[in-house]
């Protein structure tokens, strides 16, 4: 409560972008320009200025003025990573830009608090989504960012979802095969590796694997069964509830889901496929947004202190609690609400037990466009059983 009636205050104080802090130590006065989505500072209450507050309450020592301005994560690496002595002293980025934003010099290393407090928190794909080539760790990951499945429970029960060839059988399945971020799953439970087992050695590149062909052999049986539906731009969500009864998505589409089904909406990590009479758990890309401390800033320890405050449990829970933002955070995993909440489950779940990392490496942007072209051409029937040997070879052979 104490916490709560002194954030109360503060948020009162925080009306303005741009406030300070009182203190009796007028020699540590400092400024933070602090860069977030519109949705985390909108208001004086909001999921920001909440913790600016609380993060003053802990540090009274400090006199902080603090600029906030909107740039969301997405953009982070078009702004951050121009200029990055102009940029913010804290600001929030999506994990598959660090690279670019490494280049750049834009981005700090965590401190040895940061890193013990990172492996504390963070399952493995999302502790390596902000580790560098150089196996140091930027940014502190404070949401989880991959896909899993919306259903019809009047179709299907929660033992059927975790079966794709189930589903198949029951019900129509929209699944995005023609989206070079969904397709791979199935390759990467069988054994594909991209750039590595932990997607961090750029020497290794990418791999296909033993079974790869056998899983575009699946694949070519599966655009040919009559209960599936390719999943464009959309259009898997738009039908659910109206001829489709099973969706692949993340948790921005949560609210959409709930109002095509109601009451009848079920969630569930992503599921196994059988392949060569073996169940094989599927392998979805996962990543992170996360939040970082700009190595130019003129208060280097006051920012990483305050993006790792950012990144607290503490701070987590009141993002998801204010925002919908579910945490990267493992040990809330347990927190009544959180536990309660079935896209959060099943997002982390498939974290855990369903993903792998989707690597930051440069050179993973060269596979996207050849993994969509080759979902195009098992869609459009220009890959066969017959072929698919043929296909798979030349597709990946794009990759050396």
């Amino acid at each position: 409560m104490k916490r709560t009636v002194i954030a109360a205050v503060g948020t009162a104080l925080l009306a303005s972008l741009s406030l300070s802090a009182c203190s009796t130590n007028s020699g540590n006065n400092i400024e933070l320009t602090v860069w977030t989505s519109q949705e985390d500072q909108k208001n004086q209450d909001a999921w920001l200025q909440t913790m600016q507050a609380w993060f003053e309450e802990d540090h009274p020592e400090l006199n902080i003025t603090w600029h906030n301005s909107v740039v969301p994560p997405d953009s982070a690496v078009d702004t951050v990573g121009q200029d990055p002595a102009a940029a913010a002293d804290v600001y929030q980025f999506a994990n598959d830009q660090l690279g670019t934003l490494m280049s750049a010099g834009a981005v700090g290393q965590l401190s040895d608090n940061g890193e013990a407090m990172l492996k504390g928190y963070a399952e493995e794909s999302l502790l390596n989504s902000v580790k560098g080539p150089d196996d140091q760790y930027y940014g502190l990951p404070y949401e989880p960012n991959t896909w899993f499945v919306y259903y019809d429970k009047s179709k299907l029960s929660s033992e059927e979802v975790n079966s794709f060839d189930l589903m198949l059988e029951k019900a129509k399945v929209s699944f995005p095969l023609s989206n070079s971020w969904y397709m791979p799953a199935f390759y990467a439970a069988t054994g594909t590796t991209f750039f590595g087992e932990d997607g961090l050695d750029e020497n290794a590149g990418i791999q296909a694997g033993d079974k790869a062909v056998d899983v575009t052999k699946y694949l070519v049986k599966l655009v040919n069964n009559p209960n599936f539906i390719n999943d464009n731009d959309g259009a898997g969500l738009g039908s659910l509830g109206k001829g489709v009864d099973v969706v692949f998505s993340g948790a921005w589409d949560s609210e959409n889901a709930k109002k095509a089904l109601g009451d009848n909406l079920g969630v569930a990590m992503v599921p196994m496929f059988n392949i060569d009479g073996q169940d094989t758990q599927m392998k979805a890309f996962a990543g992170s947004k996360a939040i970082a401390y700009n190595p130019h800033t003129k208060y280097p320890r006051e920012a990483a202190m305050f993006a790792e405050f950012l990144a607290s449990a503490e701070s987590q829970k009141v993002h998801y609690e204010k925002n919908g933002v579910i945490p990267a955070d493992k040990n809330l995993a347990s927190d009544e609400k959180i536990s309660a909440d079935p896209v959060a489950i099943a997002l982390i779940k498939t974290v855990t037990n369903g993903s792998i990392l989707q690597p930051t490496i440069k050179k993973m942007t060269d596979f996207w466009d050849p993994a969509e072209n080759f979902g195009r051409a098992l869609l459009n029937r220009e890959v066969t059983e017959e072929n698919a040997a043929e296909k798979t070879d030349a597709w990946f052979k794009a990759y050396k």
